[in-house]
């Protein structure tokens, strides 16, 4: 059994956000989840890539996507940790759902990630995807922050919402 309590949660407001970011993680749980409701303001596709930092590294990062679109599927190796969030290019006022999930984020071993979402949209392309990723870090995790990369770059959109959840196992 585990039990599921919220840490923190950023709501974008006017303008938007470079970044959603997490600080001072405390260390007393055994597993992170960050459930995430997101769109990025730019972008000439209907996704954007999503990168996952921790503790202010973007080193030593691997990642294997595997995705579908209703008619054909796709998987891809990176040296990030990604997620894929809905553009400006997808329906109006259509946001992603992201769930990530990061066990045993305190121990002094390497760090894995589970992600599982989808790219919301009421247009011809829309994703479903999950990805494995593993941050080669001992370090315990502190800090998570999320920022778009790759070529769409962008900012998150006005209402997009992460939240932080410790996990405690029983």
């Amino acid at each position: 059994m585990a039990n599921m309590i919220p840490i923190s949660t950023v709501t974008v407001g006017s303008g938007g956000a470079s970044a959603i970011e997490f600080t001072g993680i405390p260390q007393t749980y055994t597993d992170l989840q960050l459930k995430f409701s997101g769109r990025a303001t730019s972008g000439s596709f209907v996704f954007n890539d999503l990168t996952l930092v921790f503790n202010g590294s973007d080193a030593n990062k691997t990642g294997r996507l595997l995705l579908g679109d209703g008619t054909s599927a796709a998987s891809y190796s990176y040296s990030e940790i990604y997620s894929w969030q809905t553009t400006q290019a997808a329906t109006a006022n259509t946001f992603s759902n992201t769930d990530i999930y990061i066990p045993n984020y305190t121990s002094s071993n390497n760090k894995s990630v589970s992600i599982d979402g989808a790219t919301e949209n009421n247009g011809t392309t829309a994703y479903a995807y999950l990805f494995a990723g593993l941050w080669s870090n001992t370090a315990p995790i502190t800090s998570i922050r999320l920022r778009f990369s790759g070529g769409g770059g962008g900012v998150f959109a006005q209402h997009s919402t992460a939240t932080l959840y410790g996990i405690r196992k029983y």
